[in-house]
């Protein structure tokens, strides 16, 4: 029996990199699984996976920028299998790349609704479910950006700070409700969302790493499943960088 039996997990951005890997590695440890993404095909393919090795999942479309289809999303997860018990909101973008003083507004108030934002809203509906359920645990996807800057990325930057100081909130107020809230600030990892970076750029990337290379997805979902097993029960308000020594530099 998994470290997850009977549980049922939420995982937004999870039809590909890190959400997907998150996804697979609940459901390997026996949780039913709630796969959440804008991108139908991708999710849906996430949800094959998970039945290919066995397990449960069903996908539910969802934007996490919007209180509205959030809440929905966790209805959903109660409606199906009757109660929620982690939650694993991961779903973000990059945003432009510019210096703050020509930052486009509308770039900004993307990155902002969809990484920060979104990430208030998947807990807001989250803890009142979490509470009916007798308790439960949330990772909240920040980033090692999450803890320093990064030119030319303001709001992605903003937005990360932003979401480890909501998780250590969360930590403090639910902590006697059962609920436990941590952190985790992965590193550059080899996903989708940097596709578009052309050679130069991701070497430069690998250069910040100590361990001469990225990381990978599969190393971040790691952490997460450990987070959010009995395992770290004493585990509550923390932030875990897994970045390949980026930050000790």
């Amino acid at each position: 029996m998994g470290t997850l039996a009977e549980k049922v997990a939420i995982v937004t951005g999870a039809a590909s990199g890190i959400g997907r890997a998150v996804a697979l590695a609940y459901a390997r440890e026996g949780a039913k699984v709630i796969v959440s993404d804008i991108s139908v095909g991708g999710g849906e393919d996430t949800v094959k996976l998970i039945a290919e090795m066995g397990g449960t999942a069903v996908f539910v479309a969802a934007d996490t920028s919007k209180a509205e289809e959030t809440e929905f999303l966790v209805k959903q997860a109660v409606g199906q299998f009757g109660a929620l018990h982690i939650a694993c909101n991961n779903a973000g973008i990059g945003g432009p790349s510019a210096p703050t003083g020509d930052y486009p507004v509308e770039g900004w108030d993307k990155v902002i609704s969809i990484n920060l934002s979104g990430v208030f809203y998947g807990c807001r509906y989250q803890i009142p479910a979490m509470l009916q359920s007798g308790g439960g645990v949330i990772v909240n996807m920040a980033s090692i950006l999450g803890q320093v800057g990064f030119a030319n990325s303001a709001a992605y930057v903003a937005a990360k700070h932003g979401v480890v100081g909501l998780t250590k909130s969360i930590a403090l107020e639910y902590a006697a409700g059962g609920i436990r809230a941590n952190a985790v600030g992965p590193a550059f990892i080899n996903t989708p969302l940097l596709k578009d970076m052309d050679s130069d750029t991701l070497d430069w990337l690998v250069s910040k790493h100590p361990v001469g290379r990225l990381g990978e997805a599969n190393e971040v979902a790691e952490l997460v499943l450990w987070l959010s097993t009995d395992k770290a029960s004493f585990v509550n308000g923390a932030y875990y960088a897994v970045d390949g020594g980026y930050l000790a530099s």
